[in-house]
């Protein structure tokens, strides 16, 4: 079954209110799946959250120490290492 013709959209006073009006709205209503088209975003970076997270301080040393030679600031090193522990890889 087609679609005569999409709704228009309406204009927003702000960003509250367009995000209001998206979330509550059914897309199929006001785009055909033909008017879609796949977008990448090569720059955009995952968001990340600051935590605190205690270590031993022989453990800090030896995860510096690591990361030294692997040319890697510790941090980075870090996140390498709870990451692989996250996805079950070893």
């Amino acid at each position: 079954m087609k679609k005569s013709k999409a709704l228009e959209l309406p204009k927003f006073k702000n960003e509250d209110e367009e995000r209001d009006f998206w979330s509550n709205i059914d897309l199929a209503d006001y785009f055909e799946s033909n008017d879609l088209q796949a977008v990448s975003f090569p720059n955009l970076k995952p968001t990340s959250r600051s935590i605190s997270i205690r270590l031993s301080e022989a453990l800090l040393m030896r995860l510096k120490e690591k990361a030294n030679e692997l040319r890697v600031p510790y941090q980075s090193l870090i996140k390498q290492y709870i990451a692989k522990g996250v996805s079950g890889s070893r």
